[in-house]
């Protein structure tokens, strides 16, 4: 069971996300319901540790088993998803993420995957693309620069 609820006030979620880099671009994505681009990782479930989570997410999303270099940031976030428009207050910890031993560069600059009844289409943006690109968290536009060596605690509103 995932760590997710809805009131009537809105979504409340738990969430992983892994920043996946190399030669200063950013692994992210998007899907048949999302037209924005996104980070790979999801949602954390009940009695599963945030680093089993985005270990777990980036097994099943992209299909390899890669390792956590160390956590970045953890987010409170409120904001109002795009799609929906539903209202959103989630706690996200982003990842970063080694893939050094898999084969994911071979994959090429844009490539698609499926997991179970979604695809989801990737996409190595660079750093400065993201500025301009329709792309969540916004933070990510200016943090994606300067990674922190400790954990650092955001809260954002969207």
């Amino acid at each position: 069971m995932d760590v997710t609820f809805r009131t009537f006030k809105g979504r409340f979620n738990y969430r992983v996300c892994a920043i996946i880099t190399n030669e200063n671009k950013i692994l992210a994505m998007h899907d048949e319901r999302s037209p924005y681009y996104y980070l790979p990782g999801g949602r954390v479930a009940l009695h599963e540790t945030a680093e089993s989570a985005v270990l777990r997410e980036i097994k099943e999303e992209l299909e390899i088993d890669a390792e956590i270099v160390r956590p970045l940031w953890f987010n409170e976030s409120f904001f109002v998803e795009d799609v929906n428009g539903e209202k959103f207050h989630e706690l996200c910890v982003y990842y970063l993420v080694d893939i050094s031993k898999t084969d994911l560069l071979s994959k090429g600059k844009k490539f698609t995957l499926k997991e179970r009844h979604h695809t989801h289409d990737f996409e190595w943006l660079e750093f400065e693309r993201l500025k301009s690109e329709y792309f969540y968290p916004l933070f990510l536009k200016e943090k994606i620069f300067d990674l922190p060596d400790h954990l650092e605690f955001l809260t954002t509103v969207e």
